[in-house]
């Protein structure tokens, strides 16, 4: 029976593969590829929901891009046609998310960020201005009664 370090060091090459600058691109595009599971997985077992943070589409544009590239350089045209246009999705998750959250504002009376189409903060309960407006201090406690209103009630 082979020894454990026979089953890592095989025939003097490690795990018996002919080493290479291609082998280490094309092993790290397959480690960063499968690495985005591992983000997407704690961030939603910390949030209890299902999440897909920024992170994901970072490792899913760069581990693609690794693949393809190894996969050009092995002319394998298998896995260059896979990989081709994986990035496509990838980049626009990316500018989606970046739109999203340069809309949001920040509350002036606590700093929470707001969504966009919100009036009032969520967590103080403050006028949010109108964007493109001065943002404006007053909150919801420092309004008499008869001017305060619950968040996303209308005018």
């Amino acid at each position: 029976m082979d020894s454990p370090a026979n089953l890592v060091w095989v025939g003097g090459k490690f795990l018996g593969i002919d080493w290479s600058v291609w082998k280490v691109i094309g092993w790290l595009g397959n480690v960063v590829f499968f690495s985005r599971f591992f983000v997407q997985w704690y961030a939603t077992e910390r949030r209890k929901r299902v999440v897909v943070p920024t992170a994901f589409w970072w490792l899913s544009l760069i581990g693609s891009l690794l693949l393809l590239i190894y996969s050009i350089r092995q002319r394998d045209s298998v896995f260059i046609v896979a990989y081709s246009f994986t990035w496509i999705p990838y980049i626009r998750n990316l500018v989606i998310h970046t739109r999203h959250r340069e809309a949001h504002r920040d509350c002036p009376g606590c700093g929470e960020s707001c969504a966009p189409q919100a009036r009032f903060c969520s967590a103080c309960g403050t006028a949010l201005p109108a964007h493109g407006t001065a943002p404006s201090v007053t909150s919801a406690r420092s309004r008499a009664p008869a001017e305060r209103r619950p968040a996303g009630a209308a005018k």
